[in-house]
């Protein structure tokens, strides 16, 4: 994902700039891409009036429900305390196109908003250019991936298969960060994708088996069965996973060791895990220690806004960042 820091107006274009380009990239066209400028140009001068210093994090997104860009705002301000009156549409932010959250939401294709005074506010917003016609607009999974600062290569990635009776997700962190560090998460990836259909035991027994000739990392690869209700979990190094359940959030077990270069053993775990559940896969960018108590019932919000608020309240300084958030009720 392109990272943008708001801390002044002169900002707001810089992300309007890289939100148009990510657009144009997947061929959004004229009129499109216009769209994705307001709804930029208004997250960030909200920032800007309410919540600085924030971000704008712009990616693009590909899965069941279609494909196109994503754009999450995140601040520390005050958050709002009528978040009615700010969704309305004409209520606006000052020095903005005079259009406000309200039509950042009209014009998305999916919207969600999480804001507690006092914490700060998140939103997110999608904008498709393919959607099939099959979907409900329900998205399964979302993610957060940002490299260390003054970085280009990311070297974290992740990646999530969907099936009609669950899915299967990995997220790899490579040693160390930049290229070297990106390759080898890449590689990890690829080795997934070729293993996709065998347990996470044996998938990641075939990534720990190809990854010698590179920096290795940790990885750690789940499988949701939803019939069954049950999260098989096996990871080598700090990757590591929770299953979110209410106000209870139950961590799983990775065991030590780099892939690739040093695992004494590779071992299933499993846990329950029901259709109102989320789980969540970090890479070591965020604190072991992360929490969503701060948000009763987030776990129904849209699964990238959920992983934006995890990166903003827990992402260290000094790496890159991962969140992963897979759905219980994902097919």
């Amino acid at each position: 994902m392109d990272r943008v820091t708001i801390t002044e107006a002169s900002q707001v274009a810089e992300a309007r700039r890289r939100a148009v380009a990510a657009a144009q990239a997947i061929g959004f066209d004229e009129t499109a891409a216009g769209r994705v400028a307001l709804v930029v140009t208004e997250l960030s001068t909200n920032i800007v009036k309410y919540g600085v210093p924030g971000e704008i994090l712009v990616g693009t997104f590909e899965d069941a429900t279609g494909s196109g860009v994503e754009i999450l705002a995140l601040d520390k301000g005050p958050g709002f305390s009528d978040l009615g009156s700010a969704l309305r549409d004409g209520h606006s932010t000052g020095g903005s196109a005079g259009e406000g959250l309200g039509a950042v939401r009209r014009l998305s294709d999916a919207f969600d908003i999480a804001s507690r005074p006092g914490i700060g506010t998140a939103v997110l917003a999608r904008l498709s250019s393919v959607r099939p016609a099959t979907s409900d607009g329900t998205a399964a999974f979302g993610a957060v991936t940002v490299p260390l600062r003054g970085e280009t290569a990311n070297g974290d990635a992740y990646a999530v298969r969907e099936r009609p009776d669950g899915w299967t997700a990995i997220v790899a962190d490579g040693l160390g960060h930049g290229p070297e560090a990106a390759k080898a998460s890449h590689e990890a990836l690829r080795l997934f994708h070729h293993h996709r259909d065998k347990p996470p035991g044996a998938i990641l027994s075939a990534i720990h088996a190809g990854l010698p000739q590179t920096r290795g990392g940790a990885v750690s690869v789940a499988n949701f069965d939803q019939d069954a209700g049950i999260l098989t979990f096996t990871g080598i190094g700090n990757v590591l996973g929770a299953v979110v359940s209410g106000a209870v959030t139950k961590r799983t077990v990775s065991l030590a060791g780099t892939a690739g270069h040093a695992a004494r053993r590779i071992q299933e775990f499993e846990y329950p895990m029901g259709q109102d559940d989320v789980f969540v896969l970090c890479s070591d960018g965020i604190v072991t220690g992360w929490s969503l108590d701060a948000y009763p019932g987030i776990a129904a919000a849209h699964p990238s806004l959920v992983a934006g608020l995890i990166y903003r309240d827990f992402a260290r300084a000094r790496d890159d960042a991962t969140v992963l958030v897979v759905r219980g009720d994902a097919s």
